[in-house]
């Protein structure tokens, strides 16, 4: 639901108010929508008052890390575009007024406001002397008469040494309360009171329904006169300028009474003893025993017409991760969608899951951003990467959905991914990445005359070179060259000594036309002319174009099948959904070399004298699909693989990715940047040895799924099936259909990253 939190301590601070972060947090925490707006300074005791005369005017607060620092306070909101951050409301009003300016005049683009939640405060208000000059009781009062369902949550403390465990376990109790009370909202019920004890254990003691114990101040004034010690000095020119001239004895009867200072002082002995002398059943004794207490109210300060007596049973339910509020749009049943895949093979098996998945009228087509009725409507864009209106993503992260991550470089570029592996089992080396993903060596590289150089630091390369001088072929370490930012199979090689490595960076400059006398334009007339010949040719590299590679052990022998003597790798599909959480595609594919599988070190055959068709299964390479290169991992029949080594194998998949995901967006942040309301598929490829291990090779973005060709198609439409099921129907909050026969049961979640920071 969406909940409006204001308080009367103001924003976050260890001094007045130390609790409303917590409290926010663990409502995002367990899925909730949560809108902050809070007194930009303490204005505890004001009741539900307002400041008539005043102008309000609001900062913007933007908080820090969980007891660890309070945040920033700005005069200008966050702009347009700017990266996701939280920020909320201060206004130099009362809490009363916090809720007014906070149900009608902020947060229309995040949906009906469900609750108003006003505190927890810093300190209880049990009882009615409490109650009645409550700022906390105050703001769900003021929501209460705006006919919002309001609770007021007041924690009391007897230490103020703030625990973080117990404030944390004060928070769990209360989000269960209050999901509880708006479940079973009182017939005659305006608002709650609820008074939670900062006690250890607060999660497993009672919560009690009680009554408002009726209690008076018994030693008369609340205030103490004060010296006014430092004086001031308009007034005291003012008491000399009355008093010249006159006589000594008249000096004195100037006026009508003495001037005196007031200090705030009650004597909150008054309400402990009326606690202590009217027994149990009402909210202060409760409190006093440790216990919660539970209020129902009526905004005109009678008791509602509600039960009152006896414990309330919360059900026992576990808050889901932090990354569970992403993707938390539940407020709009309806939104517009602009699908434009630029693939004629894709878009239209994306039109076709909505339609299958969706009820018929829950979404309506458009086919530009400017169709939309409003900024702020709900709103899906599956489209190029390039076409994707990342500015509009950014400044809407609770009504717009898109299908990619601005920035996921850690995974999808092959140096990049090589980095996030190392670093992560640097730290976890009992990583299931250290067994599933080739150590790679990667390098820097302009010109072939300087290989010498950008190897220094590739120990792993080095020593392998070392180990192989003097070995036959067939005995070497082979090793595999790969461009960090090419695709299409484009550039890899096989070399096994230095002096191989070294001749295929020099074959590549050899074939680069001669232009260092000839004038920059030219020169860049001719690279463009040279990136043209390349993609016609298949396989022409200019070194200084790609710049960045990496080698990694070749792996021999690969899995081959008895039927099939042709290496395969096995593409998979994962879905990454929000801040983060990630899904593999059960309906894998198998992809077969376009020829009989040889050993890295025969000589080659082709007539070019370079045949890499036995080592490479990209489908881009393949002449077709229909020739039985692309399978169903599943339908391999089991005289080919057995099904308990297909499960196998599928759990080292479903691990490495989940691994992968979470050491991108724990390890790389800056290169894998997640965000709420995005999702995307990528195309993650293994390749599995004789020994049944399933290695990862690389991540892709925007996968080539034309490639799955005629006969698999029903395997994409399953995966964009899955993808609305699980990324679109929850964001927006429509009702789907269910699975099908063809997704069913497909979409395998194998992490859920905490981020701790969302």
């Amino acid at each position: 639901m969406h909940i409006l939190i204001v308080n009367d301590d103001g924003p976050p601070s260890n001094q007045s108010s130390p609790y409303v972060h917590s409290l926010v947090k663990t409502l995002q925490a367990a899925g909730h929508i949560v809108s902050v707006v809070l007194p930009h300074t303490q204005r505890s005791w004001i009741g539900k008052a307002h400041l008539i005369g005043k102008t309000l005017k609001p900062t913007y607060f933007r908080p820090g890390t969980l007891h660890q620092e309070d945040g920033t306070t700005h005069s200008k909101p966050l702009p347009a575009g700017a990266p996701e951050q939280e920020e909320w409301i201060l206004v130099d009003g009362t809490p009363a007024s916090c809720v007014q300016i906070g149900l009608y005049h902020y947060f229309q683009d995040r949906g009906p406001i469900d609750l108003v939640v006003s505190g927890p405060n810093y300190g209880r208000n049990t009882t009615a002397v409490f109650s009645l000059s409550s700022g906390t009781l105050g703001g769900a009062l003021e929501a209460a008469v705006c006919r919002r369902k309001a609770m007021a949550i007041l924690y009391a403390f007897s230490s103020r040494n703030h625990d973080p465990e117990i404030i944390a376990g004060a928070s769990k109790l209360s989000v269960r309360v209050i999901e509880y009370l708006y479940k079973n909202w009182g017939e005659d019920v305006d608002l709650y009171s609820v008074n939670v004890p900062l006690v250890e254990g607060v999660e497993d003691r009672k919560v009690l329904w009680t009554s408002t114990l009726q209690n008076y101040w018994k030693s008369g004034s609340c205030f103490q006169e004060i010296e006014d010690e430092e004086g001031d000095a308009g007034e005291e020119e003012q008491r000399i300028r009355e008093g010249e001239g006159l006589p000594e004895e008249n000096k004195g009867s100037m006026s009508r009474h003495k001037h005196k200072h007031f200090k705030w002082s009650p004597r909150f002995t008054d309400v402990y003893q009326s606690v202590e002398e009217a027994g149990p059943g009402n909210d202060g004794w409760a409190v006093k025993e440790g216990y919660t207490s539970v209020t129902p109210l009526k905004a005109n300060f009678m008791h509602a017409a509600a039960v009152t007596e006896g414990e309330l049973k919360l059900p026992h339910t576990e808050l889901p991760s932090m990354e569970a509020l992403s993707i938390s749009s539940k407020h709009a049943k309806h939104f517009y969608a602009l699908i434009n895949y630029e693939d004629t093979y894709v878009q239209p098996l994306i039109l076709a899951a909505l339609k299958s998945r969706l009820r018929e009228g829950s979404y309506t087509l458009i086919s530009s951003i400017a169709e939309l009725p409003d900024p702020t409507s709900p709103f899906l864009q599956i489209g190029a990467y390039e076409s994707l209106p990342f500015p509009h993503i950014l400044s809407h992260p609770t009504t717009t959905l898109a299908n990619a991550y601005i920035i996921r470089k850690a995974l999808i570029r092959k140096h990049y991914l090589s980095t996030t592996a190392f670093n992560w089992i640097t730290k976890n080396p009992s990583s299931i990445l250290a067994t599933n993903i080739k150590p790679a060596c990667d390098f820097e590289l302009d010109y072939a005359e300087f290989l010498d150089e950008s190897l220094v630091e590739a120990w792993e390369l080095r020593g392998s070179f070392e180990r192989n001088d003097g070995q036959e072929a067939a005995e070497r370490e082979w090793w595999i060259l790969k461009p960090g930012m090419s695709d299409r199979g484009q550039g890899i090689r096989l070399f096994s000594t230095e002096q191989e490595l070294q001749s295929i960076f020099e074959e590549w400059e050899a074939e680069r036309p001669d232009s260092e006398d000839e004038d920059e334009d030219q020169n860049n007339a001719e690279r463009t002319e040279d990136k043209k010949k390349g993609e016609e040719e298949g396989d022409y590299i200019v070194t200084s174009h790609l710049r960045h590679f990496i080698a990694q052990p070749y792996i021999h022998p690969p899995l081959l099948l008895p039927s099939n003597p042709r290496k395969f790798h096995l593409r998979t599909y994962v879905l990454a959904v929000g801040a983060l959480q990630v899904y593999v595609y059960k309906q894998m594919l198998v992809l077969f070399a376009s020829s009989p599988y040889i050993p890295p070190w025969t000589p080659p055959t082709s007539d070019t004298g370079l045949n890499l068709s036995p080592h490479l299964t990209n489908t881009c390479l393949q002449p077709s699909v229909h020739d039985g290169t692309v399978q169903s991992f599943f339908s391999l029949p089991s005289s080919d693989l057995s099904p308990s080594m297909k499960d196998n194998i599928f759990k080292q998949i479903c691990d490495t990715t989940g691994e992968t995901f979470e050491a991108a967006a724990k390890g790389m942040m800056v290169h894998f940047q997640v965000l709420p309301n995005v999702f995307e598929v990528f195309g993650v490829d293994f390749l599995v040895d004789e020994r049944g291990t399933a290695w990862l090779l690389e991540v892709n973005a925007f996968p080539d799924f034309r490639q799955t060709g005629e006969e698999l198609k029903a395997i994409v439409g399953g995966l964009w099936e899955g993808v609305v099921d699980v990324a679109v129907a929850g964001y927006f909050g429509v009702e789907g259909k269910g699975r099908g026969k063809v997704g069913e049961g497909d979409m395998v979640l194998v992490r859920k990253v905490e981020m701790g920071r969302r």
